[in-house]
């Protein structure tokens, strides 16, 4: 399997920081957040070459379809611009060839769910146009039921399926974060692994706030669950993806921070093993 560290993890280092940081400490694959990424796609694709990185999971920049309540990520209010800036996203995004390319719902916003999902649905068709236009998948993620408000309305697997549920969207995946499924039953997760389109693994702090994660354990929740979906017979990227706070994760130096996230899922893939 191989490893992968998402950028947002070292939020504070740029783009050729991560690209060099992360090739040092071993990993395997990068997961880029296109807010992080410099204009020039080309010299980007090239640098990843040079480090010999594959791309894992790609975030948008705009990620969802409903206005995001998070500080300094919020983005426009109109449902159809975050739309056209997901599916510009999309087509820009596969061009570094990566697993997926994800987004969310985002939450309703003083809307009811029943407009919330019409909204979200028609943003996804039109979303997995731009992706089969581009030869990429598209993938979507339910968010951890404590960011109901701030991040997306959509926070079960069984939600999330229900979503895709519609003709136009059969070839849409899942994209799988053991942070956000924090009370999946491991058994639903299994069932469901031929939708899967990529994984982010991270675990909850002992003293939960929301949003914030912390790297993988051997024997925590993301492990439960990477032993489920192997099992199944899953064998994609582990994709470490951590949001923490200025003096948390965050703080780390990029070197450091690549090291400790290589040496945690490195453990969690051999605590897994079939």
């Amino acid at each position: 399997m191989r490893l992968s560290l998402s950028t947002i993890s070292t939020l504070n280092a740029s783009f050729g920081e991560d690209v060099d940081a992360y090739a040092a400490a071993g990993f395997d694959a990068i997961g880029l957040w296109e807010m992080k990424l410099p204009e020039n796609d080309e010299a980007n694709r090239d640098a990843l070459r040079t480090a010999g990185l594959a791309v894992a999971n790609c975030i948008p920049t705009v990620p969802s379809f409903l206005q995001l309540a998070i500080p300094g990520m919020e983005g426009p209010a109109d449902p159809k611009e975050r739309a056209d800036a997901i599916c510009a996203s999309v087509r820009r995004l596969a061009r570094y060839e990566p697993e997926c390319v994800l987004c969310l719902s985002g939450p309703l916003g003083g809307r009811t769910e029943a407009e919330g999902r019409a909204i979200v649905v028609d943003g996804l068709r039109r979303a997995a146009e731009a992706a089969r236009e581009a030869g990429v998948r598209l993938a979507f993620e339910p968010i951890h039921p404590s960011q109901h408000g701030s991040a997306g309305f959509i926070g079960s697997l069984a939600d999330a399926l229900s979503v895709l549920d519609d003709p136009e969207l059969g070839d849409v995946g899942i994209l799988v974060d053991t942070y956000n499924l924090v009370g999946e039953a491991p058994a639903v997760l299994g069932a469901a692994v031929d939708r899967i389109a990529g994984l982010h693994v991270a675990d909850e702090l002992t003293q939960p706030a929301p949003g914030v994660r912390t790297l993988p354990a051997p024997d925590g929740r993301s492990a439960t669950l990477v032993q489920t979906l192997r099992a199944a017979g899953w064998d994609g990227t582990l994709d470490v993806e951590i949001f923490s706070t200025p003096d948390g994760f965050w703080s780390l130096p990029v070197e450091e921070a690549a090291r400790r996230a290589l040496a945690s899922v490195a453990a969690l893939r051999d605590q897994t093993e079939p």
